[in-house]
């Protein structure tokens, strides 16, 4: 809704570059799209990674119960 709001005072103040702005954003959104996979990517390793090496810990630890 922020963004929508922003785009109408940009609207007003200087229509063209909020033309240009409607036009270009699903463009910029589409080429930045492979690096959000990537960091989603990294992400999960990132995950794995923490995960795997607190296994020993955790089965040492036991149920807990």
């Amino acid at each position: 809704m922020l963004k929508f709001l922003l785009w109408l005072i940009l609207l007003v103040i200087c229509w063209p570059l909020a033309l240009l702005a409607l036009v270009l954003y699903p463009i910029v959104w589409v080429l930045l799209l492979p690096f959000r996979l990537i960091g989603i990517t990294v992400d999960a390793l990132f995950s794995f990674i923490k995960a795997l090496f607190m296994l020993p810990s955790r089965v040492l630890r036991g149920s807990g119960t």
